[in-house]
């Protein structure tokens, strides 16, 4: 069975014709999704870019170890153990921070292109383009496609990975305008920050939206090629593809324009809600009958899966469970809790986010717990709890810890006690033992 994994960075799942959006037009994943698993009830695990790949390339939840930080040199990852099961293994990335200051995701592949032009430092930004092939996640997805056609007949696994449509959101006027069609070509940065504060029109926040749909419609485009030219080698037959993105952004919800809140030099966090942690998944395995399912899966769930897809061992530190069984309809359940937050910093301790650069901590930042209709947002003992109903309040607009004592007590209980099994150190344990 060859694989291909493609991520789709900071992709917001309900911006996807087959997550029922009716207004932005995404043909190609949605006719996709049409031969594939849709997966109605994926969250992220660790958050945000790196933490999520962390995850994906070990099967565990690094969130409790790791942060935003180079791979440890012992960690087994999934480009490795699929080499060394006989894979050809090859990945194509323009997500900037994968070999930046060592951070060692290349390692295991056979070959690895960085297609450089994305990133937090205006010197790599791609400024010099003409055409529409000139973009990063078309020129991402164009490698990948000659990749395909020098190694389609070797067992092979291909993961691609494109930062867009994170910002800066400039896409083709042709993609904006769809949205905007009286779009003058002004660009707005996103502040990080409530947008009103930040003194954002709502003309800005049209904009916003509307540039960023025109990469989401991009995106849709150029996933479409790349996926009509695993049709068009006679591939489909043989190959699993997965597609997903590592969370979602708030353009205007909850009264933010970012994921998180962050001033220069300071990282304050923000609650991690539904249109940050519910992502899409979609999965297609030759055989399997198309179909959606509300199961609760995590992120940290896809090493197993794919290793299962290829026959390969799953190395026993693997903290995931494959979904396969659950893919091909022997079982209607996957977990009963799961969890998304950022690496578990406490105040006082740097991290990188977004941008690459140095940020330290001003405040326990707050962990999302997920179980049937119910997500409860905890940073710490003390802190101000928020618990949402998602079936009956899907915008979180009501908190109602107060009224549910017993869910709340609940959900910490099962929170801590994954910790305690996962043997986060206690210096991180601690202040989050108690409500």
């Amino acid at each position: 069975m060859n694989i291909v994994v493609i991520v789709s960075d900071t992709l917001r799942r309900d911006y996807l014709g087959c997550y029922r959006n009716k207004t932005i037009r995404t043909p190609h994943l949605d006719r996709f999704a049409e031969s594939c698993v849709v997966f109605d009830n994926a969250h992220a695990a660790s958050f945000p870019t790196m933490p999520m790949r962390a995850d994906l390339f070990t099967g565990k939840f690094t969130f409790t170890y790791l942060g935003w930080a180079p791979l440890p040199h012992d960690e087994v990852i999934l480009s490795q153990v699929l080499a060394g099961g006989g894979y050809r293994t090859m990945a194509v990335v323009d997500t900037p921070f994968f070999v930046k200051n060592g951070y060692g995701y290349d390692r295991g592949f056979h070959d690895f292109r960085w297609v450089r032009g994305q990133g937090g430092d205006r010197a790599d930004t791609n400024y010099e383009r003409r055409y529409e092939e000139d973009y990063c996640a078309p020129m991402t997805m164009a490698h990948a496609e000659r990749w395909l056609e020098r190694h389609h007949k070797q067992k092979f696994f291909l993961y691609v990975d494109t930062w867009d449509p994170h910002e800066p959101w400039d896409p083709p006027a042709h993609y904006v305008e769809m949205y905007l069609p009286k779009w003058d070509g002004t660009l707005v940065r996103p502040p990080y920050w409530d947008w009103r504060e930040a003194g954002l029109t709502r003309r800005q926040m049209d904009i916003v939206r509307a540039c960023y749909s025109g990469e989401v419609t991009m995106v849709d485009r150029w996933t479409g090629r790349l996926l009509e030219r695993i049709e068009s080698l006679g591939l489909m037959d043989d190959t699993a593809i997965i597609f997903t993105t590592d969370h979602g952004f708030y353009f205007g919800e909850h009264g933010m324009l970012g994921k998180t809140l962050m001033r220069k030099g300071e990282f304050l966090g923000a609650p991690l809600y539904e249109e940050v942690t519910h992502v899409p998944l979609l999965a297609y395995v030759p055989g399997v009958k198309p179909r959606r399912t509300n199961a609760l899966v995590s992120h940290v769930d896809l090493m197993p899966t794919v290793l299962e897809l290829a026959g390969v061992e799953i190395p026993d530190a693997v903290e995931g469970q494959s979904l396969l069984p659950l893919i091909r309809g022997k079982t209607q359940r996957a977990r009963n809790f799961a969890v998304c937050t950022m690496p578990l910093y406490n105040p006082g301790e740097g991290t990188r986010v977004v941008d690459n650069f140095d940020r330290r901590v001003q405040e326990y930042l707050p962990s999302t717990l997920i179980s049937g209709p119910w997500t409860m947002l905890y940073a710490r003992e003390g802190a101000p709890v928020e618990l949402y109903n998602v079936k009956s309040d899907p915008q979180q607009r009501r908190n109602v810890a107060r009224r549910n004592p017993k869910i709340v007590q609940r959900l910490h209980r099962q929170f801590v006690k994954m910790l305690e099994q996962l043997g986060t150190e206690e210096r991180l344990l601690a202040p989050r033992r108690e409500l």
